[in-house]
């Protein structure tokens, strides 16, 4: 089964089947392809590792400063796309909770939700199970899907493919193999009852981009995926391939046609659209939507939220005179790659000869171990969860962590108070969103039951077809509730960290406050350049180009005075131009537009995180070298490196910007230019005027 959470949805987790984050969430699996710098590190305690070299002068390159010890010595591993510190705690966390679930499984004891763990990966485990089951898994899928033979039970198969898809807020990938993708939660204008929203899918490659740009990378790309097609077809004892192959994916381009673009679907306004059944016969004719949503287990919905309007009309026209042989082919191609991993080992190296080497670069796939990890969290994220902060996760750094976030939330809460360009009403909805927000630390307040869920140790492809059923019920169980803001996004074994507009509120998983971005045996400052910066990122996302659409209570609405929110469109506009100038490929630029909720967030987050760091004990006592400390730790949480064609990827379509210069934000700090020195004529030097300031 390809996992909701995957590497191309911003991902940290990279063992951990690359578990997701969006545009409001922290970090990403991509990062920079810098060159390492000669510079040579030495361990510095409890303080951030202290560049002894001096070959790279901090305002030339910090990024280089910081890390280039590291980049001179690290090798990306084989079956990586990229690597960093966040990829290797990640790598040592996932390798904890394996063992963890081995135990489990060999102890007699165990019972409930955790030998549903236990089984679901053993079953997942046995390669030679599902080698000597072959195809027969897919086999009734495929002939269901043989079977189409009208529109009606086309529409009808394609409203059952239908299942719980991303957060459009979090993730400006929208990377769903069915035609549609659904996320539930409350209307973006209504924070009284839950949404079925409607997001654009149906793609096997990532984004529209692959299919429409013209260069000669994304046109070896399609050929490839065209070939990847054919294979998987032939595979499964599909004739005539190659030919069947170039017409689904002359049917996936007509989709990509269709599709907003990633700057348009972080364009909130743009996807606030509100439709009643009977818009969708107006305004996307062409099929019998009655008929969808039913198959869809969605009948009964009086409103959905439709985020990507245009790819849902574009979709209802190519299926209002449908070629069935078509659709067939491209069911069937989808079902197969979407449980590739669960089939022989022939079709499953196929999908990765595609999405890892094409795609990613990556030479090498995971050991099975970690694949098997990465579908049990996507099957029982919170029961393996639950399991997980029970033997990992001490209550001291539980405490001591909610104390850093109250002093950074404090921070931020000072820095609205002295904003000169703010007018009193627009600082007032601003305070109330900084004091209403919900701070998850470490894993939820209320778990999810998995009651219901079946789990055999002999069913390796039927656990994860129950289990993806399974979570859309959970999904759909939603519609007809009251939203609650204190649910999680994010399972407490993810290194990640997540804003949630909708809920105001924030989610810092336990896996995320463990060293080298919490270490309870650091300094303060090394904290609060780390887990403080992220804490503070995830804070700021309130204020982002998007969330500061939103107001306290989670709805979109303008609570802006017109002068106050041109300020801030003009200050926003400086940071696109800023991030526009990085080129890390000659024919390749960072796009500032895309980047730009995560690059306010870096900065308004980091500045909260350095003025809660001066304001306290530690950080009055320490003076200059503490503030050294503060800016290296942070840097140094940002050390990455990628293969080419993940980097290229990556400033295609991720919401963030590389890694590097996620680090040069810090040219926009004053603290920063006196803690190093730094000089007019240094490459990365901005004259006051020109440094960015927006919260």
């Amino acid at each position: 089964m390809t996992p909701r959470w995957t590497p191309t949805r911003t991902a940290i987790v990279l063992a951990f089947a690359g578990a997701a984050l969006g545009a409001s969430g922290f970090a990403s699996a991509q990062a920079s392809g810098a060159t390492a710098a000669p510079a040579a590190g030495k361990s510095a305690g409890k303080g951030a590792d202290k560049p002894a070299g001096m070959t790279v002068l901090p305002g030339d390159d910090f990024f280089a400063y910081a890390n280039g010890d590291w980049l001179a010595k690290t090798e990306i591993p084989a079956d990586r796309g990229s690597w960093s510190a966040m990829g290797a705690l990640a790598e040592d966390t996932n390798a904890r909770i394996a063992k963890m679930i081995e135990e489990l499984g060999a102890a007699r004891g165990t019972s409930g939700e955790a030998r549903k763990v236990a089984d679901f990966y053993a079953a997942y485990m046995d390669d030679a199970a599902i080698e000597k089951r072959g195809l027969a898994p897919v086999k009734p899928m495929l002939a269901d899907i043989a079977a189409i033979k009208d529109k009606a039970a086309l529409v009808r198969a394609l409203g059952a493919s239908v299942r719980a898809d991303v957060d459009p807020l979090n993730s400006t990938d929208f990377f769903t193999e069915n035609l549609f993708g659904v996320w539930v939660a409350q209307g973006l204008a209504d924070s009284a009852r839950n949404l079925p929203y409607l997001l654009q899918g149906g793609l096997g490659m990532p984004d529209r981009a692959y299919y429409l740009e013209n260069n000669t990378r994304m046109a070896e790309l399609r050929t490839k995926y065209q070939q990847h097609i054919a294979a998987m077809l032939k595979l499964a004892g599909y004739d005539k391939s190659d030919e069947r192959a170039a017409r689904v994916f002359e049917l996936e381009l007509a989709l990509a046609q269709t599709h907003a673009s990633r700057e348009e679907s972080s364009d909130i306004q743009k996807s606030n659209h509100v439709w009643t059944l009977k818009d969708f016969a107006a305004r996307a004719p062409g099929i019998d939507w009655n008929a969808f949503f039913k198959a869809a287990r969605l009948s009964g919905q009086e409103r959905f939220q439709v985020y990507h309007p245009g790819a849902v009309s574009g979709a209802a026209r190519l299926l209002a005179k449908p070629d069935l042989a078509v659709w067939r082919d491209y069911l069937a191609f989808h079902k197969l790659n979407q449980y590739a991993s669960l089939l022989p080992k022939a079709v499953a190296d196929q999908r990765f000869e595609f999405n890892g080497k094409a795609l990613t670069g990556t030479p090498q796939q995971s050991v099975r171990w970690k694949r098997a990890l990465a579908a049990t969290n996507e099957a029982m994220d919170e029961a393996v969860g639950k399991i997980y902060v029970g033997r990992y996760f001490p209550a001291a750094d539980k405490a001591r962590v909610q104390k850093m976030v109250a002093n950074i939330i404090e921070a931020f809460s000072a820095r609205i108070d002295k904003l000169d360009w703010m007018a009193p009403a627009t600082r007032a909805q601003a305070q109330a969103k900084v004091t209403s927000l919900y701070v998850g630390v470490g894993y939820p307040d209320a778990w999810k039951s998995y009651d219901g869920l079946v789990v055999k140790r002999d069913d390796a492809f039927g656990n994860a077809v129950r289990a993806e059923q399974f979570h859309y019920e959970q999904e759909l169980a939603k519609l007809g509730k009251k939203p609650q803001r204190t649910d999680w996004a994010m399972p407490p074994q993810l290194v990640n960290a997540v804003n949630l507009p909708l809920q105001n509120a924030l989610n810092f998983p336990a896996a995320i406050l463990q060293p080298p971005f919490f270490d309870p045996k650091a300094s303060d400052a090394v904290n609060y350049g780390a887990i403080g910066a992220i804490i503070g990122h995830e804070i700021s996302h309130s204020f982002d180009d998007q969330g500061a659409q939103f107001d306290a209570q989670g709805r979109l609405r303008d609570w802006w005075t017109t002068e106050d929110l041109a300020h801030f469109k003009a200050a926003s506009a400086k940071l696109v131009a800023q991030y526009n100038t990085y080129q890390p490929f000659p024919d390749l630029a960072v796009n500032g537009q895309l980047t730009l909720s995560e690059n306010q967030a870096d900065l308004a987050g980091l500045q909260a995180a350095f003025d809660a760091y001066k304001a306290s004990p530690a950080g009055k006592a320490a003076g200059a070298d503490g503030e050294r400390q503060f800016f290296t730790g942070f840097a140094q949480g940002w050390r990455t490196k990628m293969r080419e064609a993940s980097l290229r990827r990556a400033v295609l379509t991720d919401g963030h910007a590389p890694a590097q210069y996620r680090t040069y934000i810090v040219r926009n700090l004053d603290g920063w230019y006196k803690a190093f020195d730094v000089k007019p004529g240094q490459s990365l030097y901005l004259a006051p005027q020109d440094r960015v300031r927006i919260w």
